[in-house]
């Protein structure tokens, strides 16, 4: 050991004394090998008990590599093209478009504003989702617009795919229609702050998170009994335009199967379609339709401003009983029967403002008032889900709201509780062994989709 460390001691002193003589040189020589070859160093240590006292040896490796200046000029070579993708505006120029797209090119945004076919790109609706593919120097080598298929077509079966390509300084433009493509995918999220910031955080479409919100609406008030900490996750089918998940309405797809956890409660729920009647619905695992006869709320989705409960009115300065429930949301936000029925009323009523009165079966009645606009007449028959009128502030109130009531032969009633206390569909005995082989072929995936911190994933 002690002829170990001798001959350490001398190495270390001999390399100390050079590079004291030779600073300059040593310098050159550093930079030289490291322009010119990679080194690998690697120690190689004798057998001996104490690890930590033994000396090393170390031995270099060199590798011949290209030499800098060639790499350089390889590089500068290389043309790189540049790709970024987004959603079209009401308030989007061609200009300004291609410069959100980080595209500087004025010969392209003069082609976007006079071809006949590229001009479409800006034309219509927003929410076109565009891709633009650009030279370093911000000159546009093509285009991509893809969006909903015009009417007369079925957009659920394919979209539009408006294409412009450059040729020198030559631009050209092509409008087609294209299939969408149908993915599986998985998605979880935990609810911090809402649903809709969890659903964007886990990347999951509007339109799915809506159906969920739909499935789940007889055991679920989404506005009122959500809670930080509630999870859920879920199986669904997307529609892709060229391997783009779609974002308009009537093409995003359907939840398979989901599950939500609210309150330490577990919800489940599967879709099923019944092969005898060709009609489809989501079913719990226990095969009890997820379909009430009544929804929980006339809203998609809003902000509960006043609940069934004691309250103090903003107009009359009293505390008096609150025999509804009020939903905040802006003016137009479209209201949705909860139930189907018949309009017994549908006009002015004093404080109500315009409101609409809908007559259920088992001697129920709903109530949807100070609405802005009336969609309905009195004797119409009417279908769960279907719009009634819109959010306003007719009549007493005090900003935009819907002020619903649920009422049984006469007496008002939480309407929550009625929504769960509703009566579902229970699937018939011919299609039970049916829908157990579905629901054991959705609860593989749907595991899967538990175990995802977030986020969203395609499944094969």
């Amino acid at each position: 050991m002690n002829k170990w460390l001798l001959e350490l001691k001398k190495t270390l002193a001999e390399a100390e004394a050079f590079v004291a003589r030779h600073p300059k040189a040593m310098t050159g020589t550093l930079l030289g090998a490291l322009g010119c070859f990679a080194v690998t160093a690697f120690g190689i240590a004798p057998m001996a008990p104490d690890a930590s006292s033994i000396p090393q040896r170390l031995i270099t490796q060199t590798v011949q590599t290209e030499p800098l200046d060639e790499q350089l000029n390889a590089l500068a070579d290389f043309d790189v093209e540049l790709s970024r993708a987004d959603l079209t505006r009401s308030s989007d120029t061609a200009d300004s478009l291609l410069k959100r797209m980080g595209a500087f090119d004025p010969a392209a945004a003069k082609f976007l504003r006079n071809d006949p076919v590229a001009k479409q790109v800006l034309q219509g609706h927003a929410g076109k989702m565009v891709q633009v593919s650009a030279n370093a120097d911000g000159s546009v080598q093509s285009l991509v617009a893809r969006y909903p298929a015009p009417s007369g077509t079925d957009a659920s079966q394919q979209f539009s795919r408006l294409s412009i390509t450059r040729d020198g300084e030559t631009f050209h433009a092509k409008l087609e229609l294209a299939p969408l493509q149908s993915e599986v995918r998985l998605g979880s999220g935990s609810i911090r702050t809402s649903l809709y910031a969890a659903t964007d955080e886990a990347r999951i479409p509007d339109g799915i998170a809506s159906q969920m919100t739909e499935m789940f609406s007889g055991d679920i008030d989404f506005h009122r009994d959500l809670k930080k900490g509630d999870h859920f996750s879920l199986v669904y089918e997307t529609l892709t335009a060229d391997g783009e998940p779609v974002t308009w309405d009537g093409a995003s797809g359907h939840v398979l199967a989901a599950e939500f956890v609210n309150g330490g409660r577990s919800y489940s729920a599967v879709w099923f379609q019944d092969k005898v009647t060709g009609k489809g619905g989501y079913f719990g695992f226990d095969g009890q339709s997820k379909q009430h006869a009544f929804l929980s709320s006339p809203l998609a989705f809003s902000r509960v401003t006043s609940g069934f409960a004691m309250r103090f009115h903003p107009i009359l300065q009293t505390w008096k009983q609150h025999l509804g429930v009020d939903y905040g949301a802006p003016k137009g936000t479209p209201v949705r029967a909860v139930g189907d029925g018949t309009v017994a009323f549908a006009g002015w009523q004093n404080g109500f403002g315009n409101v609409v009165q809908i007559q259920h079966s088992g001697n129920r009645m709903t109530v949807y008032a100070h609405l802005s606009r009336i969609d309905v007449r009195k004797g119409q028959k009417i279908s769960q889900s279907q719009q009634l009128g819109a959010v306003g502030m007719t009549g007493w109130a005090t900003g935009p709201h819907l002020h619903f009531e649920f009422r049984v032969a006469g007496q008002q009633k939480d309407p929550r509780v009625m929504a769960k206390a509703s009566e579902a569909v229970t699937l018939p005995n011919y299609a039970r062994a049916q829908f157990q082989q579905n629901l054991a072929a959705m609860k593989v995936p749907l595991a899967a989709a538990e175990s995802l911190d977030g986020g969203s994933t395609s499944a094969d």
